[in-house]
């Protein structure tokens, strides 16, 4: 039986490597539209969703609301304007749509309302891709794992979480205590220093899903989201849950 397993299998990811190597025609002919980088227009063929802020990196209890509305505002809301204010050209090319979500849409453990706005994105792409797929126009989400960028700058980002800490109400300091912000603060930009550099693992996704015949629904880009986050994501909500905060201290009012 598990022969015929595995070559089920290896046949599958075979005829995917097969498909996925088949480019579409005359790609001179095409533009794309990119949110938050370049753009381009005349007959558009794609639309990439990149445009993204992320909120000071906290628990989301030290937040106030002015510290997390503009990210649903530009990574879910946003998005979702760009998109159907250009979805009319994109079907009448039969074209495409790469909306540019996070590992952190996939499992919630980190980022507080960056994540729940990147789980917006993830729904939004799929509504989006069972009601537009009639026309002949493909939807493709790339969930990134941790990369290097100004938004995830350690000395940078750990000043606007140092910020939010201090500006929180006095109660919920003391419910969290001194000792468990300073090691969330080293714990983050620990693990913040070892981002990917490698920018490309993300653009060539990006490229992939634009011009490939058969892209896929789903790109992972990075180790990180391929070999912990995506997997964790598939775990039993408990299993992950003591996975994700077996190693983090307790709260100085702990119950």
């Amino acid at each position: 039986m598990w022969f015929y397993l595995v070559t089920l299998v290896g046949l599958y990811y075979l005829l995917r490597w097969y498909r996925e190597r088949q480019v579409v025609s005359n790609l001179q002919d095409k533009h794309v539209f990119i949110t938050g980088c370049d753009s381009g227009f005349g007959r558009l063929w794609g639309l990439v969703n990149n445009a993204a802020v992320f909120p000071p990196i906290s628990y989301i209890e030290w937040l106030k609301p002015e510290d997390y509305m503009s990210v649903f505002q530009v990574n879910l809301v946003g998005l979702a304007q760009v998109t159907l204010s250009m979805l009319f050209l994109v079907k009448k090319a039969q074209g495409r749509i790469v909306n540019v979500s996070s590992v952190l849409g996939r499992v919630a453990f980190f980022g507080g309302f960056y994540s729940c706005s990147k789980y917006g994105v993830e729904a939004f792409s799929d509504i989006l891709r069972r009601e537009v797929q009639d026309f002949g126009v493909k939807v493709s989400i790339i969930e990134p794992g941790s990369f290097k960028t100004r938004m995830t700058d350690p000395e940078l980002t750990m000043e606007r979480s140092k910020k939010a800490w201090e500006a929180a109400p006095e109660h919920v300091r003391e419910s969290y205590g001194q000792q468990f912000f300073d090691h969330f603060y080293r714990v983050t930009k620990q693990n913040l220093m070892m981002s990917n550099t490698n920018l490309n693992v993300v653009t060539d996704c990006m490229e992939h899903a634009l011009t490939s015949t058969y892209p896929r629904t789903r790109y992972s880009a990075g180790w990180d989201a391929q070999f912990i986050f995506i997997p964790l994501s598939y775990l039993p909500t408990s299993l992950a849950d003591y996975i994700l905060t077996r190693s983090r201290p307790k709260p100085a009012q702990a119950a």
